[in-house]
């Protein structure tokens, strides 16, 4: 929206939080309060967008500073939301219409803020409000007898009548930027907290003449954090709809009160996920997918037919079609695993390639390591990428065969077809075909008296 700026208010400290932390970087689904917000902002395409800090001001900056299309302004005193916003207003465009979001309301929809944005671009005031089943000591809409909003009032001035209504402000408005202007500048203090409530703001449009336009939301969408049992409640509200939202995709999960999405998943059809699972960041299943209990899935692709056991870690890799992993296999980032390929219990890769039909069954670390297809790699396998100063890799080629208990040494290549013998340290190259034994000669003692036959004496 091309003539529209936001507002971002950020600056309180939550002393109800009880932290050292601003309440606005404490986490919903893995990701600070003030990151859901800006992304939902950014949505809009605003021409600009100023967040306005205060407490620890330097930790919130630090947090976003991926977010490179953010102005920021300091709050010095904390006077309130009115003078919050009038801080901002000094560095945006004298045209136009502003729209101001909270950090701690981290659910609202784009939709729903667009909404608000629509009707300043119009010439009213766009407020946000919800119905909800306990509004507490949040702000009332009052509205006249056509039934339109007259004025917001805050729980603290509000008579007994007042407080019994249940349509409460959100805090979000938009209005049109010169009287957004206007109406800041005779914000004054004379309330029951001596702040400058943005608030007023809607009385002052009324006598106006400006009409406000309500945009009523979901409870959920407007909900604030004030401590963290808020914020625990608030977490699982978003599990619920983010569960929701797959189990209409066409997505099975076994119970959704015990799926935890801290990111973006998308899902093909005929999925499955157990309980317990998490997903992290961006994950893409792809049809009948299986996910089994106590997974952690995080960045990454898994295609489709393929099973991820229980207690297993997936982590920056992908995973082609019919794989199995695990359960309790680790799979570090950089890992690609093509077709068919089996990772079994007790195995972690990192930086590691299985070609078409590779298998390690248990137990084997492969890092660094390219394995070409049909191999199988036996329990205790592990190749050695590092030295103490330096990372090499491990290049085995098609069907190799490496035996139990193998240790192959970086640098090294196995070339195709190759064999390497149970329990051998392999550290120089071996060619196609060949057999690799690596290992010390067996003796056996002959006379050997058991520990437990010996004399004491």
């Amino acid at each position: 929206m091309r003539d529209l700026d936001v507002v971002v208010l950020a600056a309180g400290k939550g002393t109800r939080m009880n932290s050292t932390r601003p309440k606005v970087l404490h986490e919903l689904a893995g990701r600070p309060l003030l990151s859901h917000v800006l992304e939902s902002v950014a949505d809009l395409a605003p021409r600009q967008t100023v967040v306005v800090v205060g407490f620890e001001a330097g930790q919130v900056r630090s947090a976003m500073e991926a977010r490179a299309e953010i102005e920021w302004v300091e709050q010095q005193e904390q006077l309130g939301t009115g003078h919050a916003v009038e801080q901002a207003m000094h560095h945006l465009a004298q045209a136009g219409v502003v729209l101001v979001a909270y950090g701690d309301v981290p659910m609202v929809k784009a939709s729903t803020l667009k909404r608000a944005a629509k009707a300043a671009q119009a010439g009213k005031v766009g407020l946000i409000t919800a119905h909800v089943s306990d509004p507490a000591e949040l702000g009332r809409i009052v509205r006249d007898d056509q039934g339109s909003v007259s004025a917001i009032v805050e729980y603290e001035d509000a008579d007994t009548a007042t407080r019994a209504l249940a349509e409460i402000n959100s805090g979000i408005v938009a209005a049109p930027t010169h009287c957004l202007r206007e109406w800041l500048a005779c914000l004054n203090r004379d309330n029951a907290q001596g702040e400058y409530y943005l608030t007023d703001i809607i009385a002052m449009a009324v006598n106006d003449g400006v009409e406000v336009e309500s945009i009523e939301a979901s409870e959920s969408e407007v909900s604030g954090v004030n401590d963290r049992a808020q914020l625990a409640e608030m977490e699982r509200t978003y599990q619920r709809e983010a569960a929701m939202t797959l189990m209409l995709s066409g997505v099975t999960i076994a119970d959704p009160a015990r799926l935890d999405v801290r990111g973006q998943v998308t899902c093909g059809q005929e999925c499955f996920i157990d309980i317990n699972v998490v997903f992290t960041g961006s994950v893409v299943l792809g049809r009948g997918v299986r996910i089994g209990a106590g997974v952690c899935i995080t960045d990454a692709e898994i295609g489709d037919g393929t099973r991820i056991e229980p207690h297993s870690v997936v982590e920056g890799a992908q995973i082609a079609k019919d794989c199995s992993v695990g359960p309790f296999a680790r799979v570090r980032p950089g890992s690609v695993l093509d077709d068919g390929v089996k990772v079994g219990n007790f195995v972690e890769t990192k930086k590691a390639r299985l070609g078409k039909g590779t298998k390690a069954s248990h137990l084997a670390y492969l890092g660094d390591t390219t394995l070409g297809a049909e191999c199988n790699v036996g329990a205790g396998t592990v190749t050695c990428n590092y030295d103490g100063i330096d990372k090499h890799s491990t290049e085995i080629g098609n069907d190799v065969f490496v035996g139990t208990n193998s240790t192959l040494v970086a640098p090294l290549v196995v070339e195709d077809g190759a064999f390497v013998a149970a329990g051998s340290v392999v550290t120089t190259k071996v060619e196609s075909g060949d057999l690799a034994v690596g290992r010390g000669k067996q003796r056996n003692i002959k006379g050997w008296t058991r520990p437990d036959k010996r004399d004491k004496g």
